[in-house]
């Protein structure tokens, strides 16, 4: 197929424009989305257990730690704030017990782990020595020589240098820092535990210790943040020189702390940026991090080094691995399942104690489905070869797609060039709204939730 030329689309071309922040999951995270996982379908996960691996499938582990010193105001992750040493110490010895259960199965199969993540909450919460004792019970049971990568999320102001060496010890390859924003005033009203003497600490250990990757988390968008506070961030993230960037767009999911303050009030829009001033703020920040010499690959990333860095989380998750996640509130995805863990502590704790499944949910995607969730997940990183569609399911995303694809073509977020099916910058920065053109009618209203 010849390359197509469109001519640039005005700004209010494409489906309906929601400028201000209301309440809601934005972000694209899966499909179908969450609300279509159920407990009745937890059978289908159980029988995923007893069947052989994939061949050629990699294997990924999640570990949930959901322990924070503060709840930030715009977070919707399963954490708690009020557990003590003997709760934490217990948590972790019933994710062993989880991990345990399943390194027995079927699916598991002796397989080793290609990729580790350790997501939050705030992993960095933990001691030093609740780290190690983790990571070996964990390494006991699906060992980690031969992983790609392992990710480790921070928060910069629970992190020492004995804390990043210990972090580094246990073999993490990529060190993402929960920064969000360097203004103190910004990060209070926020809700945010950290300051930013605490950023410029944290970053000059983790540098000291060598880790293979570091990545810095922004947010475009924050309560009270201004164009003159974010032009500071991009200049003082780009002066760090990190690895790799993520800039986040901030959204008010319903079970965020705003969201409550939102509906106390009686008020339906948010108070932050509305979409259109996040994705300007967000093409700075790439304009900029691209003179410095980082390449945008992803709706939200920059990277230093292409060749040399990667995101393999992220990478296998989009392209149908499995996903052996652990801990309250965790999703995951073996076998073609997805299955989501019991969303409260107590629940899960009980479960795992009593010798029973912590499963709360599951949902086994048919064949259209997949497709669709392995299509549109990875135009997140900008660009798909139809070829990988019709070698993987025999299906050309461009004739299964066309209306969908032809209205992005119409609207100028999208190219396509003989294999390549392409979004284009402004595309780009909007595509989790586009995504939904791909979705089948049933799941159009399906909440991230």
């Amino acid at each position: 197929m010849s390359t197509v030329t469109i001519a640039p689309a005005p700004k209010t071309a494409g489906p309906p424009i929601h400028h201000e922040t209301k309440a809601g999951n934005y972000f694209v995270a899966n499909y179908p989305p969450f609300a279509f996982w159920k407990p009745e379908l937890i059978g289908e996960f159980e029988r995923a257990l007893e069947q052989p691996p994939r061949p050629g499938v990699p294997l990924g582990v999640y570990m949930h730690i959901p322990f924070c010193r503060k709840r930030c105001h715009f977070c919707y992750f399963k954490v708690y704030t009020d557990k003590d040493s003997s709760e934490i110490k217990d948590y972790i010895e019933t994710a062993l017990a989880e991990l345990e259960f399943y390194a027995k199965k079927p699916f598991v199969g002796g397989r080793k782990a290609n990729f580790v993540y350790f997501g939050g909450g705030t992993p960095s919460y933990l001691s030093e020595k609740q780290l190690h004792h983790l990571a070996d019970g964990m390494k006991r049971l699906i060992p980690w020589d031969g992983v790609e990568e392992v990710t480790f999320e921070c928060e910069p102001g629970t992190l020492t240098d004995h804390k990043l060496k210990a972090i580094r010890d246990i073999g993490v390859t990529r060190l993402s820092l929960g920064v969000e924003n360097f203004s103190d005033h910004i990060l209070d009203i926020n809700g945010r535990a950290h300051r930013s003497k605490e950023i410029a600490r944290a970053y000059g250990y983790a540098r000291e210790l060598g880790f293979p990757q570091i990545n810095i988390d922004l947010i475009a968008g924050m309560v009270e943040e201004t164009e003159e506070n974010w032009r500071d961030c991009v200049a003082k993230t780009i002066a760090m020189s990190p690895d790799s960037v993520t800039i986040y767009q901030m959204e008010i999911p319903y079970n965020t702390t705003i969201y409550q303050r939102m509906k106390a009030e009686g008020k339906l829009v948010a108070p932050v940026a509305d979409w259109e001033t996040k994705r300007e703020w967000v093409s700075y920040a790439f304009t900029e991090m691209e003179k410095a010499g980082y390449s945008v690959n992803s709706t939200c990333t920059v990277v230093k080094d292409p060749a040399k860095t990667k995101f393999i989380y992220r990478e296998r998750l989009f392209t149908g691995a499995d996903l052996l996640s652990l801990g309250v509130a965790s999703f995951g995805h073996i076998s073609g399942v997805h299955y989501q863990n019991q969303h409260e502590f107590a629940p899960y704790m009980e479960a795992i104690h009593g010798g029973r499944s912590p499963v709360y949910r599951a949902y086994r995607p048919n064949d259209d489905e997949r497709l669709i969730r392995e299509f549109i997940l990875p135009l997140k990183l900008g660009a798909v070869k139809a070829s990988h569609y019709i070698q993987r399911f025999g299906v050309d995303p461009r004739v299964r797609f066309a209306p969908a694809l032809q209205r992005l073509k119409d609207w100028g977020y999208l190219t396509i060039d003989g294999d390549e099916i392409r979004l284009n910058r402004d595309g780009l920065l909007q595509v989790d709204r586009l995504l939904h053109e791909f979705f089948l009618p049933e799941h159009e209203t399906g909440r991230y939730a």
